[in-house]
């Protein structure tokens, strides 16, 4: 076995690659840009090497600098995680001329598989079901506009080197495959260094299952169940769960026996994931092979107790598999949550900046519930806007997928991050959706459920009420904390009253508060009752509680008058006032929020790439206005309405802040 392997990536999956290691009693050794001085990962590894600047391409996937780390470390093996250099042949070759073993697949199997277009050509020789295409090499967008209108619309236009979601755009129109060629060559050429694009069918109402394989140097090949990515946004996975709530045993095991073959067809050793797209027949399509491993694979680990990096560093080392097809058993049900730094109220743009606050739900591990957190940030470290945004993979497991369920809702609940914009509130909105819990969903999923955006979750009548009871038992504890302040006049003594009114979600509530030792009594005007214990003072962020006996998990924030409250996707403002108080509060006027209509305002922090219109220009309805980069994804900005550029006060190059003015209309 390895003595130190060195793990040539950075964030959450160098943190769970060292986890897995430092279990195995082997050494390791982290590598670091300049923006990652301070990461996580660097802590956490036996030794840190630096290996660049703060962008990708200028150190993490510099193969030579990787190099260099090896022979400085004396790594005899390098876990290569995902992304980066994880499915680049030439690193796996660079690797193997200088003696140093790949914890990954051999080069040639990465070279078969990780690239779309060959692996497509591939798995049709194989007998493999693939989606209707075109393989070759396009040279310019406006073959891509004759390739696409052949196929027959919509297509979808991807990055033969890509993965996560870059270098792919979907096209409705001559217009769209136009556009979209000429991005998703940008974002593959600056993402991967490798600017071939291919085009397929797109399938409209797929689902997207995958099949994780896993083999090992002496002939042995598994496949260890599926993996349902569906919810996807941008084509970027959200949500991911294991096994799929839509699979059969019989299409299992005819879809793991396929995965299999094919990856016996290449010689593959080390963990993979065949993916495929399944139709509401259950007929599936071979859709490419990840030569690597993925990052939703606590799902598998999860549901099959099997440590997917203990066995991709096992089979490097030249170890048999212990287990076969047969000892492979799926018990109960996984889900993965991604956190992502975005902001979800604002089409979620990407978001930057210091976590202020970061206290994930606590990690447990019983026979009838687990939450796991794979992170690689801690409170008061930064989000850089070089790397990928995902802040960590929130997982839960329970015997079944209702009870991995509840516990996903209540560890988001528990999840506190301040500081930048984040998704919590979305991934709490997709669990109480009524097709998620249903399990019946596509990848189209979030642009059908949320076509105008995310805007926020209004709470259902029962679990508003239960969310007004608790504000008012916990504005009652304040109350009674503000009457004990010291240096009050005498003969002034403060009472706390019993009758309130509740304002949340644009409804009024009446309610008189009844206390004892345990706990508050909640009585409504119509003379419903609820039952509030807990033991949350003022200034906690996070109220635990129970109401009724059910619990209930508060993220709270002070206002004037009463508390910011967000639970289960909700993000409210609750006043809770005397009589007299909601009565004149009732009469005071609103103040309107200033006008933006006339200006193009930046609406994630970026690089301004490309200015499409000029000063005095017509623009119209829908016209492309700019570009802006951020995170390795390109933005197209486009104008709302029709209008005339009055002013542009940025150019090409220019870094941006939220809400920068970009360009004035007149």
């Amino acid at each position: 076995m390895f003595k130190k392997i060195l793990i040539a990536n950075r964030g959450e999956i160098a943190c769970r690659v060292i986890k897995t290691a430092r279990k195995m009693g082997i050494a390791t050794v982290a590598v670091y840009s300049d923006a990652d001085k301070n990461a996580l990962h660097v802590e956490m590894a036996d030794e840190a090497i630096h290996i660049g600047p703060a962008p990708a391409n200028q150190s993490y996937i510099v193969i030579d600098r990787i190099m260099a780390a090896i022979r400085e470390s004396g790594a005899e093996a390098v876990h290569p995680g995902y992304g980066f250099l994880s499915e680049n042949p030439k690193f796996a070759e660079a690797l193997e001329q200088a003696g140093v073993a790949f914890i990954g697949p051999p080069r040639g199997a990465i070279e078969a598989m990780g690239d779309k277009i060959t692996s497509k050509k591939l798995a049709q020789e194989a007998g493999v079901n693939t989606v209707p295409g075109y393989m070759g090499l396009i040279e310019d967008a406006e073959e891509a506009v004759r390739i696409s209108s052949e196929i027959g619309y919509p297509v979808m236009i991807k990055a033969s080197a890509g993965g996560g979601g870059k270098g792919m755009r979907i096209a409705w129109n001559d217009a769209e495959a136009r556009e979209g060629f000429q991005s998703s060559k940008n974002e593959a050429a600056s993402s991967f260094g490798d600017d071939r694009i291919f085009i397929e069918k797109f399938v409209t109402q797929p689902r997207h299952i995958e099949i994780q394989v896993l083999a090992d140097q002496h002939g042995t090949c598994l496949y260890l169940g599926e993996r349902e990515c569906s919810i996807q946004r941008r084509n970027q996975k959200v949500i991911e769960e294991a096994p799929s709530p839509f699979l059969d045993a019989e299409t299992r095991k005819r879809m793991g026996e396929q995965a299999v073959a094919l990856a016996q067809a290449v010689g593959y050793t080390s963990a993979g994931t065949v993916e495929f797209i399944v139709d509401g027949e259950k007929n599936f399509y071979f859709l490419e092979m990840n030569t690597r491993l993925q990052v939703e694979h606590p799902v598998t680990e999860l549901i099959t107790g099997v440590d997917l990096v203990e066995q991709m560093i096992r089979v490097a080392a030249g170890e048999k598999l212990s287990f076969g097809q047969d000892d492979v058993k799926l018990d109960g049900w996984a889900i993965e949550s991604r956190l992502y730094a975005e902001d979800p109220y604002r089409n979620f743009l990407p978001s930057i900046g210091r976590l202020t606050r970061y206290r994930p739900p606590q990690e447990l591990a019983t026979p009838g519930a687990v939450v796991r957190n794979d992170t690689g940030v801690f409170e008061g470290g930064e989000i850089s806007m070089y790397y990928d945004p995902m802040i960590a993979k929130l997982c839960t497991w329970g015997p079944t997928r209702a009870e991995a369920i509840e516990g996903m809702r209540q560890a988001l609940d528990g999840f506190e991050v301040e500081g930048i914009g984040h998704n919590l509130p979305f991934l709490s909105a997709v669990m109480e959706h009524p097709k998620f819990v249903a399990g019946e969903m596509t990848t189209a999923f979030i642009a059908e459920e949320w076509p105008e955006g995310f805007d926020g979750v209004a709470l259902v009548p029962d679990a508003l009420r239960r969310m007004v009871a608790a504000a008012a038992a916990m504005h009652r504890v304040a109350e009674i904390r503000r009457t004990r302040i010291s240096g009050r006049m005498d003969n002034h003594e403060r009472k706390v009253g019993t009758d309130w009114i509740v304002t949340a979600q644009g409804e009024r509530f009446a309610v008189a508060i009844s206390a004892d030792r345990e706990g508050a009594t909640v009585r409504f005007d119509d003379g419903t009752t609820h039952r509030v214990v807990g033991s949350w003072t003022p200034g906690q962020p996070l109220a635990r509680m129970t109401v009724d006996g059910a619990p209930l998990t508060l993220k709270v924030g002070k206002i004037t008058g009463g508390f910011r409250i967000r639970t289960r996707g909700a993000d409210l403002k609750v006043h809770v006032r005397t009589p007299r108080q909601a009565e004149l509060a009732a009469r005071m006027p609103e103040k309107a929020p200033p006008d933006t209509s006339r200006l193009l305002l930046c609406p994630m922090p970026g690089l301004l790439v490309r200015v499409e219109v000029e000063e005095g220009a017509e623009v119209q309805e829908g016209q492309a206005l700019c570009t802006v980069e951020a995170m390795k994804m390109e933005n197209i900005l486009r104008a709302e309405r029709r209008g005339v550029v009055a002013q542009i006060n940025a150019g090409p190059g220019d870094s941006l802040a939220v809400d920068d003015v970009i360009m004035e209309f007149e």
